[in-house]
């Protein structure tokens, strides 16, 4: 696979920006900024004169991505002029970007409860001075005097009030009626004074929960604040006024998520202002709690002012997170119309798109930015340029039929320089049928625009036009001219185990036999151990691999004989546990594998010449592993080469790949352009190390050696990795531009048909046909999310000048 399929419906949340404190030398540094968990308010007047909540609390917020384990931290507190700490143990864990809370003691008054706590204790919190130490152990701190904030095992730490236990400089001292907050983005600069301000008690636990002192279920203020949209969006990417807590904006609830971690709603204000580069459209993230508004409420919002980036590289997502309140004025109002979707020709500029001015009228990424949050409506027919994702109900569409389309219906990715400035995700709120790449969606789709991890912006669609299907067809191989040609296929099978349900052993083995035509070699890609994803130390595919061959002959294919070498444990990459690797199906009927000991998963296999002047060479382990020690394959598949015979006595060497995948590169998208493809490091270095092994083939034999590089090697014919394999086309032709430009592609990511599995062939190949045999990319129901591709080693083709039969061209796939 070139990138993990789990990754849609990523969660929005807010992330804190960074800050940098600079500081004087102050009487006590905390041990290190804390970057996960901090403590997040603190409040000791529960149950006094005046106060609203009953009880004392301490809150806590996890600040990543990922949940946190604190079952074996603790929440200590100690007077303000006390060195003894009584603590409270916790348990469980807080979710991502979630909040956790400790009761703590009662008083004899107040009138309201808490949410739900995540851990109680009974310690008797000042309500005016105290200290609260977080603690990563459940061992009462001692002996640390009036700097415990640098003591073992402490986390984090707040003084507040009349202490000097703190963190550089007191937090301010409380009342009955106010709670230290940490302000902001929930930044940790290790400064109690600059972190945290004095406020109205809010209280929130890990099921998001919240209940505020100032609003405990009475009536509510339905007067709009001063703060718009428009104003929170600016006339950039970024908010001008970002960490900033805003109070009562007005809105129109546009649309609403209530699954998953992200849950929250979209609004929109009516009243625009002046400033066409203002969205007024904006995300509320509730995270887990369901947002109770509906589309067409009018509502008051208040909440924090954060950038979400939802992976390394990506734009960032301007919404309302924190502690949300809303307030709901009237029901059933009228949505503000929507814009009709209208793309520029160009797709981005370059550079660091969040320092430039905002050119709508130039760039599709800018056009998408001012309307960000806001409703859109697709006017006009479009095709489909992806299969709908019906796990997800994502499916991507051009706004520009003429871009760069291939002869099925998609739109094929040419260069990293044309990423088809037209397409655009659509993610159906309501559900999406299965419909193929082709298909017709009908003018009308309508939802607000939404920025997402690796698919970048996306229409989250209320309203979904109308699919009609097309009349895609999978293909087949065209039968061979000549009983001798030998036909060589890969096929990268996504993550096949012997766990894996029949039906999916069914479906690919009647690839084999029947859109194939039951090649004479075939090599696999993603063959798992015998117990697939469970980690608990088999290696082994021999299972895994019989199901298949059974599976095949039971399609009316050959007894498949095989070759494979297992890994060591946990060292290829792909799903943990997996254990994927490449594997070699042969008929031996048609050929014969050249068997050689000395093949495992740590010995490097040589070319080896039978004397030393001849030109006759063999391997000297068959199967064999291309320098699986290298650095180049750390936690990624080695190369399996094998050597065959065929057409009587002659020599093939085949080299079947798995290059390292695209995770981790920037998205088409990024934030700053062109984007980084951090990835492709280590595919240099891996095209390198075969592109060495079969220059060594070729010197040896003086160029005699007929040998087949083929594989996922998950990166574009146009790539410096193909470029750096092939040595520019001299050592080894890429089959892939002998095909029209507009059929280059065997994968479709993001709306884009792109080649990420290749055959190459070294010059002493001279006939030969060859083709992508497209019947999974491009279909909602797959087998696999990759295209098989074969080529034929046409027999007769060794004369000059070649046959007609022998030159590129020949078609090998029935379109």
């Amino acid at each position: 696979m070139a990138t993990p399929r789990l990754r849609r419906l990523i969660a929005a949340a807010s992330l804190p920006l960074t800050v940098a404190a600079t500081m004087a030398v102050l009487p006590s540094t905390a041990n290190a900024l804390s970057s996960d968990v901090v403590i997040s308010a603190v409040y000791g007047g529960g149950g006094n004169s005046g106060a609203i909540f009953k009880n004392d609390f301490i809150e806590l917020a996890n600040i990543t991505g990922a949940p946190i384990d604190v079952s074996t931290w603790s929440i200590q507190y100690a007077s303000a002029a006390g060195a003894v700490f009584q603590m409270t143990n916790l348990s469980g864990s807080i979710p991502a970007h979630g909040k956790y809370l400790i009761q703590e003691a009662a008083g004899a008054g107040g009138t309201t409860n808490l949410p739900t706590p995540d851990a109680s204790g009974s310690i008797p919190m000042s309500a005016t001075s105290g200290v609260v130490a977080l603690v990563t152990a459940q061992i009462p701190l001692v002996g640390c005097g009036i700097s415990c904030s640098t003591a073992p095992n402490v986390k984090d730490l707040i003084g507040y009030g009349a202490t000097a236990n703190v963190e550089t400089l007191a937090a301010p001292g409380l009342t009955n009626t106010t709670a230290n907050a940490r302000s902001g983005a929930m930044t940790d600069t290790d400064n109690n004074s600059v972190d945290f301000t004095a406020g109205v008690p809010k209280a929130t636990n890990t099921a998001g929960t919240t209940v505020s002192a100032d609003n405990p279920g009475g009536p509510v203020d339905p007067t709009p604040g001063t703060v718009r949209i428009h104003d929170i969006q600016g006339a950039g990417r970024i908010s001008p006024i970002v960490g900033q807590n805003v109070t009562n904006v007005p809105g129109i609830v546009t649309a609403v998520r209530t699954t998953g971690n992200a849950r929250g709603y979209w609004m929109q204000d009516p009243s625009a202002d002046a400033d066409p580069l203002t969205s007024e459209g904006i995300f509320v993230f509730m995270g887990s709690t369901s947002p109770t508004v509906v589309s067409g409420d009018s509502v008051l919002a208040s909440g924090r002012v954060t950038e979400f980036r939802p992976a390394a590289g990506s734009q960032a997502l301007t919404e309302l997170g924190g502690t949300i309140t809303t307030t709901k004025l009237t029901s059933g109002n009228a949505l503000p119309a929507a814009i009709p979707v209208a793309f520029p020709d160009a797709y981005t500029k370059s550079g660091a798109l969040e320092a430039q001015p905002l050119e709508p009228s130039s760039y599709v990424l800018d056009w998408l930015e001012i309307h960000e949050g806001m409703r859109v409506t697709i006017a006009q027919d479009t095709r489909l340029v992806s299969p709908v994702n019906t796990e997800f109900d994502e499916l991507w569409v051009t706004l520009k039929p003429g871009q760069n389309p291939t002869p099925r219906g998609g739109a094929v990715y040419k260069g990293y320089d044309d990423p088809n400035s037209g397409r655009i995700m659509l993610l159906a709120l309501n559900g999406a049928p299965a419909a193929n790449v082709g298909s017709t969606l009908a003018a009308g789709s309508t939802g607000v625009v939404d920025y997402q991890s690796f698919g970048g912006y996306v229409i989250q669609a209320t309203e979904l036009g109308a699919i009609t299907e097309g009349t895609l067809k999978r293909q087949k191989v065209l039968p061979p001219k000549k009983q001798g040609d030998l036909s060589v296929a890969t096929y990268n099978v996504e993550n096949l185990a012997f766990t894996n349900p029949d039906a999916k052993f069914a479906r690919l083995a009647e690839a084999i036999v029947t859109n194939l035509g039951k090649p004479d070699i075939v090599a696999l890609e993603e063959i798992q151990d015998n117990n697939g994803a469970t980690n608990n130390g088999v290696v082994a595919a021999d299972q895994t691999i019989a199901k298949f061959i059974a599976a095949i002959v039971a399609a009316g294919g050959p007894t498949y004989d095989w070759r494979s070498i297992n890994p060591n444990d946990g060292t290829d990459g792909g799903e943990p546990g997996g254990n994927i690797r490449q594997v070699f199906l042969f008929n031996p009927a048609r050929v014969t594998f050249v068997d050689r000991p000395g093949g495992d998963a740590n010995t490097a296999v040589t070319v080896l010449r039978e004397r030393p002047t001849s030109n006759q060479i063999f391997l000297s382990a068959s199967p064999g592993r291309i320098n699986p020690t290298s650095t180049a394959w750390n936690t990624s598949r080695k190369p399996l080469v094998g050597e065959f015979r065929y057409d009587g006595d002659k020599q093939l060497f085949v080299i079947a790949n798995h290059f390292n995948s695209k995770g981790g590169d920037h998205p088409l998208s990024a934030a700053v352009q062109p984007p980084n493809r951090t990835s492709e490091v280590q595919r240099l270095q891996q095209a390198g190390e075969v592109r060495d092994f079969v220059q060594d083939l070729v010197t040896k034999s003086a160029g005699r050696a007929e040998v087949v590089v083929l594989g996922d090697l998950n990166d574009y014919q146009f790539s410096p990795v193909l470029e750096t394999l092939t040595v520019g086309g001299t050592l080894l032709k890429t089959l892939i531009d002998t095909l029209p430009a507009d059929e280059r592609y065997s994968y479709v990511f993001d709306g884009n048909s792109q080649v990420l599995d290749h055959i190459l062939v070294s010059p002493a190949i001279k006939g030969y046909s060859y083709g992508v045999v497209h019947i999974n990319a491009e279909f909602s129901d797959q087998a696999s999310d990759h295209d098989p591709q074969i080529v034929r080693i046409l027999t007769g083709c060794n004369s000059e000048p070649l046959p007609t039969r022998c030159l590129p061209g020949s078609p090998v796939v029935d379109m």
